[in-house]
């Protein structure tokens, strides 16, 4: 991470993360393609539960490819400026 100063490292802080998120985003890949998209998700004894259908694309790409990298997210805010370059965004998340 490139700035270590916003770092969150903390496992309590990380799981509060994700039990107040309200969505998940579960990136994975198919041959040199990727795939990222936004789950309902449930959070219980250190599991994440995914709610999916039973079948479609992100099925068929994880039985060929189980590696996925999972992001939450919450306080998400757009910082505006009226100059060039300066606005930013407000938020956590875990990886």
């Amino acid at each position: 991470m490139r700035r270590k100063d916003k770092e969150i490292a903390d496992e309590k802080a990380m799981v509060s993360i994700v039990e107040k998120a309200i969505v998940c985003r579960v990136a994975m890949c198919w041959q040199d393609e990727p795939y990222v998209v936004p789950m309902s998700f449930g959070y219980r004894d250190n599991c994440i539960y995914l709610h999916s259908a039973r079948e479609g694309r992100k099925l068929d790409i994880l039985r060929n490819n189980d590696k996925v990298c999972i992001e939450f997210d919450i306080g998400v805010e757009l910082i505006q400026s009226h100059e060039a370059c300066k606005s930013s965004m407000k938020y956590k998340s875990v990886l």
